[in-house]
């Protein structure tokens, strides 16, 4: 009987795959890891919430949170080679844990893609103009108006003070405004014997902080060419009314989802030869971008946003809670994918070095990317007479603001254009792998026996599910929709997964079992950095940020447009799903194994999934409970109620006939 249990899980392993060699999984985590969110997420966030403000609760939170997540997300996965769903047979009563995460996958990916839809369409367009200018190289489009500008501000520290009026009124300062509106206060703060006329100002007065509200207010043509013709946002009133699809995102949403239909067509060992390119051709487009920002007049006004920190920033909850999003974002915790990646390794693989790699690489490319952009912002700053604050959107958009603002000021402009937003492809690519492999994997790991034999059919129908729920998104206000999913999706439920996770693993399955299984795989047991973060400053951490960000809690807003109630409470339906779906499993659970109790117990069939490595005592005896001198409750098993037995890969079995 052991010999056929054996025999099944050499099968079944076969089955599911390996990664092809040692580097695919390492460059795929880093694929993964380094997306979208580094270069289009990050730094919108990093805008929002004060610049260099943000990376002191981000580096915080990449410590005590992030990495020792990161860690045991991709041990378990690699220790049990199974995916996010299944592996809960140590303590099934957390097995909602698995399908929260896929429901996160799965929405997130929905939205995930229309980003990429941006990048591929704009590749379209650049690569139509490879002969011409860019369209958002110039204000002379029909989707132009007169508050588009391209010239830079001229230099009025250098000028005489007629030169500076002269400027100051043609470009810079609505005189009227000024007249009609502050003379008298311009009167009070200079202390003249008689009042201030129109005649009286100077550059001095003008250049005053009390007439900001009468700047001119231009835009870039990059900010112009993204609001009105790529989302023709001015036809939209909102949520409330989302205006036409328009065709032609329509069509480069289905190429995307096509691209990654093909991509994922042969599964994990595909995947894993892609990324040898996707993983490591961004990272020469960010450096070229750099080189570039740091050469633009300005620029030095954008690092400056983005080193110097404000302080009292840091007493709003919000800013804590977006950079505990963002690192579970970036890193890609609570989304299941590093659990599927992980279960496709090695039993021997070296998970520790991997874990702190992939997480350094991660958020040193956050920061990298931080530098490009707030270069750029800092030119459009002085292109447009704003502060840096004001300079671009804070939503999702930035990043097609921004970076084709800054790729329009260089030589051969299309050829990088079309370079850039093919590296946009490329990074919204390995994440959208990882996040429906994790999809795709969870639920044929529930059916193996129906499904992975009809892998490509179940493929495509994923993908054309995802394509059929983000054409909403492609109407002139789609991105109305999708900053609401943005917004709620992946945020307060990925903190509460990953809380439950540490519970069940440190708490109730116990940090010694775990640090020995570390172990099995490695060669030594966590030092005391993990055990510090894994059972107090990590839980700690998630519980407050879950705590005041509830009490601090921002309604999602774009562009100054307030959200609905009815759309708002779509968003709550949608961040609390996944915290509804573990709790129902749960309970499920609980009374299937007959309590709380019992059904928090390790299953016999938990453990390495090849026999060879099961070289410790409980794990020996295959599908037998040899548990003798285990203290944990997880590691018990009364004589009256003992969990039902299955081989491992059997999930169609675990979830069907026991949840």
């Amino acid at each position: 009987m052991g010999n056929k249990k054996e025999v099944e899980v050499a099968e079944d392993e076969n089955e599911r795959g390996n990664w092809g060699g040692r580097l695919d999984f390492l460059l795929s985590c880093i694929g993964y890891a380094v997306g979208l969110g580094n270069v289009w997420r990050f730094p919108y966030l990093a805008y929002r919430n004060g610049g260099a403000t943000f990376l002191i609760p981000y580096i915080i939170m990449l410590v005590i949170a992030g990495l020792p997540l990161f860690f045991i997300e991709l041990a378990i996965g690699q220790f049990s080679s199974e995916g996010p769903i299944t592996v809960w047979k140590v303590s099934p009563i957390f097995s909602g844990i698995g399908f929260g995460m896929c429901i996160v996958s799965g929405m997130v990916s929905i939205y995930y893609n229309i980003i990429i839809m941006y990048a591929i369409y704009y590749m379209f367009v650049s690569f139509v103009h490879l002969d011409d200018l860019l369209p958002w190289q110039s204000c002379n489009n029909t989707f132009n108006t007169e508050a588009c500008r391209v010239e830079p501000y001229p230099d009025l520290k250098s000028m005489n003070e007629s030169d500076k009026m002269t400027a100051l009124k043609d470009e810079v300062i609505n005189i009227t405004c000024v007249a009609s509106k502050y003379l008298v206060n311009f009167t009070d703060i200079y202390n003249t014997s008689t009042p201030v006329t129109e005649m009286d100002l100077n550059s001095t007065m003008l250049m005053n902080t009390i007439a900001k509200d009468c700047k001119f207010s231009y835009q870039t043509p990059s900010e112009q060419y993204w609001s009105r013709y790529v989302l023709q946002i001015q036809d939209s009133n909102g949520i409330e009314d989302i205006g036409d699809v328009s065709l032609r995102n329509c069509l480069c949403l289905f190429f995307a989802w096509i691209l990654i239909f093909f991509c994922l067509i042969k599964g994990i060992k595909s995947t894993g030869k892609v990324v040898y390119f996707t993983a490591t051709f961004p990272y020469v487009i960010l450096v070229i971008l750099l080189i570039r920002g740091v050469t633009l007049p300005g620029y030095m006004t954008g690092i400056e946003f983005y080193v110097i920190p404000k302080p009292e920033l840091l007493l709003n909850a919000k800013v804590w809670g977006d950079a505990a999003t963002q690192i579970f974002y970036s890193l890609g915790i609570g989304f299941g994918g590093l659990l599927t990646m992980s279960s496709y390794n090695k039993f021997k693989n070296n998970v520790y070095r991997d874990a702190i790699l992939v997480s350094c690489i991660n958020c040193g490319t956050s920061i990298f990317a931080g530098f490009a952009i707030f270069s750029l912002l800092g030119f459009m700053a002085t292109v447009t007479n704003q502060d840096i604050e004001d300079v671009a959107s804070q939503g999702p958009g930035l990043a097609f603001i921004a970076y084709p603002e800054g790729i329009a000021r260089l030589p051969v402009a299309p050829i990088w254009a079309f370079l850039f937003f093919f590296m946009l492809l490329t990074l919204g690519m390995d994440s959208q792998f990882a996040m429906m492999e994790t999809l795709i994997s969870g639920i044929t790991d529930i059916f193996p026996h129906i499904l992975r034999k009809r892998k490509l059919v179940f493929t495509f129908f994923c993908c054309m599910v995802g394509f059929l729920l983000g054409i909403p998104m492609t109407a002139k206000g789609g991105i109305y929709v999708m900053t609401l999913m943005d917004w709620y999706t992946g945020s307060y439920n990925l903190m509460f997964l990953a809380l439950m996770e540490i519970i069940c693993l440190m708490y109730v399955y116990g940090f010694k079992n775990f640090c020995e299984d570390i172990s099995l795989m490695v060669g030594y047991k966590p030092n005391i950095y993990w055990l510090a973060t894994w059972l107090v400053l990590t839980p700690l951490a998630l519980l407050f940020i879950l705590v005041i960000s509830g009490v601090q809690y921002e309604p999602v807003t774009y562009e100054g447009y307030v959200y609905p109630s009815w759309a708002e409470g779509i968003g709550w339906i949608m961040a609390m799903l996944p915290v509804a779906v573990f709790l129902i499993v749960a309970i499920v659970q609980a009374v299937r194994y007959g309590g709380i109790r019992e059904a928090a117990r390790t299953t016999r069939e938990w453990g390495p999934a090849l026999p060879e490595n099961r070289t410790i005592p409980r794990y020996n005896n295959f599908g037998t409970a040899d548990l003798e001198g285990q203290d944990n409750i997880a590691m018990e098993y009364p004589t009256k109620v003992s969990p039902p037995a299955y081989a491992n890969g059997g999930g169609d079995r675990y979830v069907v006939e026991h949840l």
